[in-house]
């Protein structure tokens, strides 16, 4: 964060109170003083809507409203009917998940919340659908949530007691040779580009874009967190420092604001509701129902770095640290490069690394004076070889080209008739359903890097490394980019520091599934508690070499005391009057989401 962007906020901040409260007014929407949505309503109280209400609520929908019963539901009858069995049958399978309205990829999180069905859901097929589930919760002062792919940790893809809109069944993908933004014509020339409707997840965009049509598009890492939410959280692949941000690479998006209107987001149309999704966090400004995103040229080939190191002592575990740091800097820090290294208690690191852009043979050199230092020292042994393995690029997502080759490295969705390309890595499966105890992230200023700091930060990776274990994520810092990646993603809401972060370093403990109504004891709160400690001691030895560092607001701590500042640093005050802009009564509320400070935790009772 420069000098201008501190006094910008400084500015800014006291004005977000009067904004809150509904006291400024905007040019072209005119004063909203005094427009404010009152406390929401559950069911149980006057001005729930009524049977009848319902019905025409439905019937607007083409029969697509539904009450979402969780499969576990079931469980406690005796004997447990099918849909139980197959609940818990299917429980690690995410596509499974995703097909169920009253479940959320994140069981919960302890002491935080737990994964509840709303009390209705839009099954919505196209974007009327949307504009009438927002319609009727703007009138009946309903809680509205957003569900596409589901991942959300912060529990902001469900709530009890509210109205639905999930957007699994819009899920279209379409290539376009030459996109021009509506209203750029003649000002921005066409591109290559695809457009993904918000209920697509990131294997449906690559297997159209990738593996049938040839070319890349930036999104995530796992195959199935959904498109829209993470383009509106920011978005990093494994392939970040040379593609950029998913937010970044987004041309335009259809979205339906609180009036209920459909409107057209670009740089040409509605700017800064654009820029505020691009990066500003899911579900706080509207609905996002279709994005096209710019598509780039394939790579030859795309690769992976796997291994594991375990060090004898305590002593030649803090010299692997270093030597792993000096060695990224000097070979690895750069755009060929992403993913992580893993900083284990137990003395070993763990190496996920992949590469875009090189030949095997070109990365097996790069690594060779690692792995011989290894070699040459008795102290260390390797607790899972290094491998370096590529393939071609456009195979990276191929479901068949991996059953054929590497059958391991991919589990499918293994249900009846299941799309044939609905696979995820097989490392992704522990989050599946996961509960979680504790998590952080923190970006790693590149200053860190240098020569004389080096030692400053290993001691800080060691030190962590007795509380709990970590990863640095390298793909998710941008420094060491281009200057076309950086200055497209400092034209996001995105927290400023991933700008120069190297890395974002994340760090979590979590527990099995434990959705309501499970069989079995559930989760042990305890155990839970005192993981969660370990995280927070050893972020905090992070953040003694990184004090004032950004968190990424998708894999965050729940329990983030200046999320403001740690979400959106300097561009919190912008994304604060383009809510107030597009959502002044505040109809769209998530946890930590822009605006919420003006509601009760739940999201039911204005507090402002």
């Amino acid at each position: 964060m420069n000098r201008r962007d501190v006094l910008r906020a400084a500015i800014a901040v006291p004005f977000l109170p009067a904004i809150f409260s509904g006291g400024l007014a905007f040019a072209g929407v005119g004063s909203t003083a005094g427009l404010k949505l009152r406390s929401r309503v559950r069911p149980s109280e006057p001005g729930w809507p009524s049977a009848a209400q319902w019905d025409e609520l439905k019937r607007a929908t083409g029969g697509r409203l539904l009450k979402p019963v969780s499969p576990f539901a079931s469980c406690a009858s005796t004997p447990a009917d099918a849909s139980c069995s197959e609940a818990l049958k299917e429980i690690k399978n995410p596509y499974y998940i995703g097909d169920q309205p009253a479940l959320t990829q994140t069981s919960g999180w302890a002491d935080a919340w737990i994964s509840q069905p709303s009390a209705y859901a839009v099954a919505a097929e196209n974007t009327a659908d949307v504009v009438a589930a927002v319609n009727f919760a703007r009138e009946h002062h309903l809680r509205l949530v957003v569900k596409g792919g589901g991942h959300s940790y912060q529990g902001t893809s469900e709530a009890p007691d509210s109205l639905l809109v999930w957007m699994r069944h819009m899920s279209s993908v379409t290539l376009h040779d030459a996109f021009v933004a509506q209203g750029g014509a003649g000002r921005q020339a066409s591109q290559p580009a695809v457009t993904v409707e918000a209920g697509a997840m990131w294997i449906d965009a690559y297997d159209a874009v990738t593996t049938r049509g040839g070319r890349y598009v930036q999104g995530g890492g796992c195959t199935t967190v959904g498109v829209a939410g993470l383009v509106q959280s920011g978005g990093f692949g494994s392939f970040s420092k040379n593609f950029g941000t998913a937010a970044a690479g987004l041309i335009e998006a259809e979205i339906v604001t609180a009036d209920g209107k459909v409107l057209i987001a670009n740089a040409y149309k509605n700017a800064d509701l654009f820029w505020g999704i691009k990066g500003g966090g899911g579900g706080s400004l509207g609905v996002v129902t279709r994005l096209t995103l710019r598509t780039h040229d394939l790579p030859d080939t795309f690769g992976a770095v796997f291994g594991a190191i375990k060090a004898s002592t305590d002593d030649a575990y803090r010299a692997l640290i270093a030597k792993a740091i000096s060695f990224y800097e000097s070979n690895l820090f750069n755009p060929h490069w992403g993913e992580q290294m893993v900083f284990k208690k137990e003395n070993t690191l763990r190496i996920s690394m992949v590469f875009q852009g090189l030949q095997q043979t070109e990365a097996e050199k790069i690594w060779a004076p690692f792995t011989d230092w290894v070699n040459a020292r008795k102290e260390y042994s390797f607790a899972k070889p290094m491998k370096v393995l590529a393939l071609p690029a456009r195979h990276f997502w191929d479901a068949e080209f991996f059953r054929q080759h590497a059958p391991g490295f991919m589990v499918a969705d293994d249900r009846p008739g299941a799309p044939r390309d609905h696979v995820l890595w097989a490392g992704d499966q522990g989050q599946v359903g996961w509960f979680i105890h504790g998590y952080d992230s923190a970006w790693m200023p590149a200053s860190l890097l240098s020569k004389d700091a080096q030692p400053q930060l290993v001691d800080a990776l060691f030190a962590a490394t007795r509380q709990w274990e970590f990863a640095l994520h390298f793909n998710k810092g941008l420094a060491g980019a281009s200057a076309e990646v950086l200055n497209a993603a400092r034209d996001t809401a995105t927290n400023p520091d991933v700008i120069s972060a190297f890395a974002l370093a994340i760090c979590g403990a979590d527990g099995p599934p434990a959705y309501t109504g499970m069989p079995g004891p559930g989760p042990d709160l305890a155990d839970a508690r005192r993981e969660s400690a370990g995280v927070v001691k050893a972020m905090g030895e992070l953040r003694k070499v990184a004090p004032d560092t950004g968190s990424y607001v998708s894999e965050s701590n729940y329990f983030e005391p200046a999320w403001q500042r740690a979400f959106w640093g300097a561009n919190y005050p912008r994304l604060a009057m383009v809510k107030h802009k597009v959502d002044p009564a505040g109809l769209f509320f998530v946890h930590h989401g822009v605006g919420s400070e003006a509601w009760s935790a739940d999201g039911f009772s204005r507090l402002r």
